[in-house]
């Protein structure tokens, strides 16, 4: 990988408490964020390999990151998602190249499975901004308690020719759920959608 990372951040939230009601257990996500230079800033490229390339690297480093945070195997993640932010000097294709063309499948691999899109987001923005990394079920895109997300933010960045890449796994849905779909129990996982 030829990737100039600059950090490396795991955050893990618990939810103990939602609606003065006790979660037992409760429920946790984690997030691996990464920090890295930006090769493409300030520049028009047509040929964003590269950034491919560290999609990739990423797809495994992050994940594993995350899920050795929450203290549990890759096949027991019930949930995913990812995100990246460039910097004032990138663009959002830069981001997308990144997250969308080779990060999945190690993502997946590292899982041990996730027939389902990893749901994603891209934006632009300076120092400290929020990223909203979106959550849904690894293997069924149908299962509502698992429409979720996670909020993150690094304080120093991104920098104008930086990108913060973000993903993030859960080991349950949000907590207390009550708004129907299909159950997590009745999830066949063949098409990625029921």
């Amino acid at each position: 990988m030829s990737a100039r990372i600059r950090r490396i951040i795991t955050v893990v939230e618990e939810v103990r408490t939602e609606g003065a009601r006790p979660v037992d257990p409760p429920t946790r996500r984690a997030a691996a964020i990464a920090v890295i230079h930006n090769p493409y800033a300030g520049r028009y490229v047509d040929d964003l390999s590269e950034l491919i390339a560290v999609g990739e690297a990423l797809g495994d480093i992050l994940p594993r990151r995350a899920v050795a945070a929450l203290g549990i195997a890759g096949d027991e993640i019930e949930s995913f998602g990812k995100a990246a932010a460039v910097g004032a000097e990138g663009e959002l294709e830069h981001a997308a190249a990144i997250l969308h063309p080779k990060l999945g499948a190690p993502f997946r691999q590292v899982l041990g499975k996730g027939a389902a899109l990893i749901p994603s987001s891209k934006k632009r923005g300076g120092m400290g901004m929020p990223l909203d990394i979106p959550l849904g079920h690894k293997d069924a895109a149908k299962v509502r308690s698992h429409f979720d997300g996670m909020e993150v933010r690094v304080p120093d960045a991104p920098r104008d020719d930086e990108i913060v890449v973000a993903i993030a796994v859960t080991d349950s849905g949000r907590p207390l759920p009550r708004v129907g779909g299909l159950a997590k129990d009745k999830i066949v996982g063949k098409d990625g959608v029921n």
